[in-house]
């Protein structure tokens, strides 16, 4: 029998290598970013094309490379961050594997401009998907710069699983807030199709934030700090009235190295209980960690995002009493009850007054045995399929004329009558049945079916003119991902269109919303598109869109009705493809049979 193992050849091995470092063109830019701070850049320039699929370019003025090193900087595992195996427990660089610079080089065109401030002249080298094609000297400016073309050119396949150039854009951006806020001592500047994004000067971590996301946003964060013998924690958190339905300014970062944590991230959402009144709703924080290198590893995840800590409950205490501590010292604290429980009254004993022992009453007759028997008594009931309406507790709640009304009307095939059970229930007849509708449900099928149906089909939903449009600005990550939804978001009844940089002006808001809660509504919508690409593979996005849409819109429609509005709705409702369940899959209605309602309430 032949032998079947071999050894795989160096394009493989290095193309199956860059797939774990290289996995868009937002890992690339990361990795040549951290190249550029560790070289000791204070002026750094990416431009990209195409979001990164047609061109990347980062260009520092730091220490610059020898002829030498930048023949060694495209060879696997030659890095200048570590040279034993000790060092990788004292790292304080952003890289250290040697792996980034072969694995960008696997999978693109890659030119190099390098000199060292103290050399009359620079080299170049330039990489063919691997393969070094040229190597010389050359005039060029202190410090490197970093050419990447045709990303994935080489791998149809990998290509192919890229996203639209928004999609792929918001993800550059997200690294590159990761990489500068830690660096506010360096200035960057990012232009993307010849157009700039950022230029965010050297200056503090606080102008940083500002100029990073929002020029108000100084008044809505607060400062933190605290130094023990374990971590020293500094930063930033935002303010509760701030909080907002999107989580994308919430950083951690250990030895400025961005990494990401829910263990922590409750520590954090601990600390704000009871001062953020909405559910649903995050604070920002740009929190520093600052510990001995050998207190952690951050050697267990090629993006070196993850890390393990040594003490990982002790930093979760000090991390969540030094933020409550933050929130107390700039008056961001719980408000005084001053409606207090005042059914218990304790009066004082004076000088004189006689002492009386408590007295406590109690039942003679009562016999714990005889509740106890009772209790085995009593005969089981049944509970619908939808959680939450128990069908026993829901009949004989119902007022004795409108179970009346029902029987009268039994032999009745259609919706000859409907009644309403505060603002969560409707209750009709039919066919010798009688229907529970969830309302809300209910409006959410209706409302869903129609905005996924006018995206399918091009169609727009009404919309209601703004009397005076308002403008609404986003960061540019948030203005990435609504500009790229804009299309769809018109068809659904959004009047929206770009209003300067990063602005947004409304014309007019699908009939029904409120101009107050677009806002809101339109953060509810980016929420579901920023929180990770696993959404956006299982889900169409005009089926997110609509869903998202249909439980506000329910919402808002969720109160007493007339007869005639109870009919259109129950209508609505059973015109569509699927009136037995929500888009969740909740179910909307329970029918109940004579026999059944009668069986119910014989064991009350």
């Amino acid at each position: 029998m032949a032998d079947v193992i071999k050894l795989l050849p160096d394009h493989v091995i290095n193309q199956i290598a860059a797939g774990e470092v290289i996995q868009r063109p937002a890992s690339a830019v990361k990795e040549l970013l951290e190249n550029a701070i560790d070289a000791g850049s204070t002026k750094i320039k990416l431009i990209v094309k195409d979001a990164g699929k047609t061109l990347i370019q980062v260009i520092d003025n730091g220490c610059g490379m020898s002829e030498t090193d930048t023949r060694l900087a495209f060879e696997k595992h030659a890095t200048s961050k570590i040279s034993t195996a000790e060092d990788i427990f004292s790292i304080r660089t952003k890289g250290f594997r040697g792996e980034a610079l072969a694995s960008i080089a696997a999978v693109a065109a890659v030119e190099l401009k390098t000199r060292k401030r103290e050399s009359d002249f620079g080299c170049l080298i330039e990489m063919d998907y691997g393969k070094p094609v040229k190597l010389e000297p050359c005039q060029c400016e202190p410090g490197s710069s970093f050419t990447v073309k045709n990303l994935f050119f080489n791998i149809p396949a990998r290509k192919t699983f890229l996203k639209s150039d928004p999609v792929e854009l918001r993800h550059i951006i997200d690294e590159l807030q990761r990489v500068v806020l830690p660096h506010p001592e360096i200035e960057f500047i990012m232009f993307n199709n010849n157009q700039q994004v950022f230029h965010l000067p050297a200056g503090t971590l606080r102008q940083r934030i500002i100029n990073l996301f929002d020029s108000k946003y100084g008044e809505k964060i607060a400062p933190i700090s605290e130094e023990t013998t374990i971590l020293k924690l500094t930063g930033y958190i935002g303010k509760p009235e701030y909080a907002r339905k999107t989580r994308g300014e919430q950083f951690f970062f250990v030895n400025n190295r961005f990494i990401k944590s829910n263990y922590l991230n409750h520590a954090v959402q601990s600390a704000y209980a009871e001062l953020i009144a909405k559910e649903g709703t995050y604070p920002s924080y740009f929190i520093f960690m600052d510990l001995p290198p050998d207190k952690i590893d951050v050697n267990i995840h090629p993006t070196k995002t993850e890390i393990k800590f040594e003490d990982e409950s002790a930093i979760y205490a000090i991390l969540k009493a030094t933020i409550k501590k933050s929130l107390g010292q700039n008056h961001i604290i719980p408000p005084m009850d001053f409606n207090q429980e005042m059914s218990i009254q304790i009066n004082p004993v004076k000088p004189g007054d006689p002492i009386r022992m408590p007295q406590i009453k109690i039942n003679p007759k009562y016999n714990p045995f005889e509740e106890e028997e009772k209790q085995k008594n009593q005969k089981p009931y049944v509970k619908s399929e939808r959680k939450g309406i128990d069908q026993r507790e829901f009949v004989t709640s119902l007022e004795a004329p409108v179970l009346e009304h029902y029987l009268e009307h039994e032999k009745s095939t259609e919706f000859d009558w409907t009644e309403q059970v505060g603002q969560a229930y409707i209750i009709a007849s039919k066919n010798k049945k009688l229907i529970i509708i969830d309302q809300q449900l209910a409006w959410e099928r209706v409302f869903y079916d129609e905005a996924f149906a006018s995206i399918q089909n091009s169609k727009s939903i009404p919309s209601q003119k703004e009397l005076f449009p308002q403008t609404l600005q986003f960061s540019v990550t948030d203005f990435a991902v609504l500009n790229e939804m804009l299309p769809d978001l018109r068809l659904l009844g959004f009047d929206l269109s770009e209003f300067g940089k990063q602005t947004f002006i409304v014309y007019g808001v699908p009939s029904g919303v409120e101009s107050s809660a677009v806002h809101g509504l339109l953060e509810e919508i980016l929420e579901h598109f920023k929180q990770g690409d696993a959404k956006e593979i299982k889900r169409p996005r005009a089926e997110v869109l609509s869903r998202i849409y249909a439980r506000r819109m329910a919402w808002k429609n969720c109160k007493p009705l007339k007869k005639e509005e109870r009919e259109e709705l129950l209508n609505r409702l059973f015109s569509t493809a699927s009136p037995a369940n929500a888009p969740e899959g909740k179910r909307i209605f329970i029918e109940l049979e004579q026999d059944h309602i009668l069986a119910l309430l014989k064991q009350t």
